[in-house]
């Protein structure tokens, strides 16, 4: 006789009536006493993490939110303008567009200080020791550049001379003991990178966000799904907006009314 099926999970299961979830009670032991930033942070990390852990933790979530009408934000209004019946549909455009340019830089940058503390071994544990990580930072900047590689995390559209988010995120992680060796690199090289580059480019919030998650210990194969989840608020706060105030319209006439024919070149 074949073995019954069996696909185990350490997630979320549930009988006529009870939903478990982690080991807990969903609706007795959870709801009304575990934050959604918490909850996030302990079904991807196995483990609940410490008040400083989600204080941190919830500090990312903040700062990905919503930074204006980026790409993102004009695409979830523009497919709702498309398709007001599909709120699901604009939602997800504007996550689709999470990528090296916006929001995916908090995974970029992760990986990249993660892959450069890798490669360090033991000088990386002895920067870990004194705090200085400048010569580490040094040679990931040179080996970018000799790559022709941009370094994540340097540089922003916007805030040409310095991200209002990064300071203050690498305090509060400063302040619950969590500032690690990924921020302690990452501030590294904003100081050491324009020895490399000749200019002076400000260390970006997407980018301090991936190091402050690299430091809570959560794989940075899944940072990118963290600013996913911090933007998805964010969006549906623009839907929202959109609803009230709609400016989609607008944004698609102005394209269309000043689109300038070309002949296709021969």
């Amino acid at each position: 006789m074949a073995d019954e099926l069996s696909f185990p999970t350490s997630l979320g299961t549930s009988d006529p009536t009870t939903i478990r979830l982690l080991g807990h009670d969903l609706a007795a032991d959870l709801m009304g006493s575990v934050g959604f930033g918490e909850l996030a942070y302990w079904l991807v990390a196995g483990r609940r993490p410490t008040p400083g852990e989600v204080r941190v933790f919830e500090a990312v979530l903040v700062a990905l939110a919503d930074h204006g009408f980026t790409p993102t934000a004009i695409a979830a209004r523009l497919t709702y303008l498309s398709a007001p019946e599909s709120l699901q549909g604009a939602l997800a455009a504007g996550l689709l567009g999470g990528g090296s340019r916006f929001l995916g830089v908090t995974e970029d940058c992760g990986r990249f200080l993660a892959d450069t503390i890798a490669a360090a071994g033991d000088a990386a544990a002895t920067a870990a020791e004194t705090g200085d990580w400048d010569a580490i930072a040094l040679d990931a900047v040179r080996r970018a550049r000799a790559d022709r590689r941009l370094v994540p995390g340097l540089g922003h559209p916007v805030h040409k001379e310095r991200d209002p988010r990064t300071p203050v995120l690498i305090r509060i992680a400063d302040e619950e003991g969590l500032r690690g060796p990924h921020l302690r690199l990452f501030e590294a090289i904003g100081r050491v990178h324009p020895q490399v580059l000749g200019r002076t480019l400000p260390l970006n919030g997407a980018g301090v966000c991936g190091a402050a998650l690299a430091d809570l210990g959560l794989p940075v194969e899944l940072l990118r799904g963290f600013a996913l989840l911090a933007r998805a608020a964010g969006l549906l706060g623009h839907l929202a907006e959109e609803r009230r105030n709609p400016i989609g319209m607008d944004v698609y006439l102005a394209v269309d009314r000043n689109a300038v024919y070309q002949p296709p070149e021969s």
